[in-house]
């Protein structure tokens, strides 16, 4: 439907690297109890990786079958869950826990691993996955939600039973026992005591890896602001609340909603279903993180528009913010193309860009090529990234992404940005942006394109922010360069990094 739906393995113009599973550096390895283990039952169990269909599918075996398809397809629970609910004919209250329980327990996953592995004595790594699943959607009901014990552990049993058999739930009831012989602090004061550092410590109380929180550690220090880690970590664990834009030109924001405090096209719904009011609106009005909206805007309000202007919008999917650019490029006679690698995901830019009166051709092809087709006045670059400035919506990414990934995603990110200077017009300007804020996909690819591209200069990304607000921004100097980042703890969007950057 929109960024804010669907940020999930942005392709862009690229391959994004192999996918793991998840990997979690705290919990392999937790203190023991002294009371010897739970009852056997491991990965090479003869049983134990048979998935049973079981008879009907209420919310917590559509919570189950979603953990499943994350952890076994590298499948976006942001993009099952929902059609899961709708098929399953959820509503109410039974659709708010199947919800509760998926992204509850994808958000802490790490910390639930580290429980289990207490309460099992072996590592989550020699359990059965289909049974760790639900042992992880028992654990997060028993330390987590207001349900009570017999019903979590009796559920979950009931359900490894059908997923996974006789012996497995035998196991899973010995480990769910001891899991609820303690209360969430109690569990978080024994892990942490347990712990060999204070990164590991955050690790287990905000359920995030040793190596994101480092990184943001990191990019808050660029900003003098470190001491604002722990807000960042525990922002990332709460829910986001639904953005809309209403695209500028063809939809006002409606009567009783609540205007968003910076982006001048964004609003939150007074209630109601989502889909129906983007539905109603034929596209117009989207679902969308009010920082995916500024970043667009930025790139097409940091200077006036000269009618017959050639934009690009070079990774295009999901295309939340080429629909932003189309509307913006209809209101001020500007051109627009558009570039997305995969054609599945080429569909949903044609999709997103299909309520804008306005023709906007999307080819199919890889970026460092596509952009040296042409010279353009604007080009936008959302770049590929490890996405870890959207772990309120995308939980897992966080347990997928590894410090690995990053050297080959900045390589092209960098070279997808060459590709975009290169294609500028005199003048032009283009738009490097990322959901994520860490600094080797931020500011170390811009300030090595900038020293790699002649004739190019950085602007005041910061200041152009902070003139489309609408309430006054906090946007500190981010390590003296011109570049605007937004947090989810300071400014309840997304962590994106936008920065500007023209040819003289």
């Amino acid at each position: 439907m929109s960024d804010e739906r669907d940020r999930a393995g942005k392709s862009g113009a690229h391959g994004s690297g192999a996918k793991r599973g998840p990997q979690h550096p705290i919990g392999k390895s937790g203190p023991h109890r002294a009371g010897g283990p739970a009852r056997p039952f491991d990965k090479n169990s003869t049983t134990g990786g048979t998935e049973r269909p079981a008879p009907g599918r209420g919310p917590r075996w559509v919570a189950y079958d979603t953990l499943r398809a994350v952890h076994t397809s590298d499948a976006y629970a942001n993009l099952l869950l929902p059609r899961a609910i709708t098929r399953a004919g959820l509503s109410g209250p039974d659709a708010a826990l199947a919800t509760e329980l998926t992204y509850g327990t994808l958000r802490r996953e790490g910390t639930y691993d580290a429980i289990i592995a207490d309460a099992a004595a072996r590592p989550v790594s020699a359990i059965d996955p289909a049974v760790l699943d639900a042992l992880r959607l028992g654990t997060h009901q028993l330390v987590a939600m207001r349900i009570p014990t017999h019903a979590a552990v009796n559920e979950t049993v009931r359900q490894v039973r059908q997923a996974a058999g006789k012996p497995a739930a035998g196991f899973a009831n010995a480990v769910l026992r001891r899991v609820s012989e303690r209360t969430r602090d109690e569990w978080l004061d024994r892990l942490e005591a347990a712990a060999r550092s204070d990164d590991e410590r955050l690790a287990v109380r905000y359920a995030h890896p040793v190596w994101v929180i480092r990184a943001f550690r990191r990019a808050l220090d660029a900003e003098g602001r470190a001491d604002e880690l722990a807000l960042l970590l525990e922002a990332d664990n709460v829910s986001p609340v639904v953005t809309f834009a209403a695209l500028p030109g063809l939809a006002d924001i409606p009567a009783g909603a609540e205007a968003t405090p910076y982006s001048p096209i964004g609003f939150r719904s007074a209630g109601g279903d989502p889909a129906a009011l983007v539905t109603a609106s034929g596209g117009r009005v989207r679902v969308q993180d009010e920082g995916s909206q500024l970043a667009a805007l930025a790139l097409t309000r940091a200077l006036p528009v000269r009618e017959g202007e050639r934009w690009l919008d070079l990774c295009a999917a999901p295309g939340g913010k080429t629909a932003v650019l189309a509307a913006e490029a209809l209101a001020h006679g500007a051109l627009l193309e558009a570039n997305e690698l995969s054609p599945a995901r080429a569909g949903l830019v044609r999709d997103s860009v299909a309520g804008v009166p306005l023709e906007v051709p999307v080819s199919e092809e890889d970026g460092r090529a596509r952009a040296g087709r042409g010279r353009y006045d604007r080009i936008l670059v959302d770049a590929p990234c490890t996405g870890l400035g959207a772990l309120r919506r995308r939980p897992e990414a966080r347990w997928r992404k590894q410090p690995a990934d990053v050297p080959a995603l900045a390589t092209l990110q960098g070279e997808l940005l060459d590709a975009a200077l290169g294609a500028l017009a005199p003048g032009g300007i283009v738009a490097y942006v990322t959901c994520s804020p860490h600094l080797a996909e931020t500011a170390a690819v811009v300030a090595d394109a900038l020293r790699r591209n002649e004739g190019i200069v950085e602007l005041d990304a910061r200041g152009v922010v902070a003139s489309l607000s609408l309430s006054p921004i906090d946007l500190p100097d981010v390590a003296g360069t011109g570049r605007a980042q937004l947090w989810p703890h300071r400014h309840g969007t997304d962590a994106m990094s936008i920065s500007l950057l023209q040819r003289a």
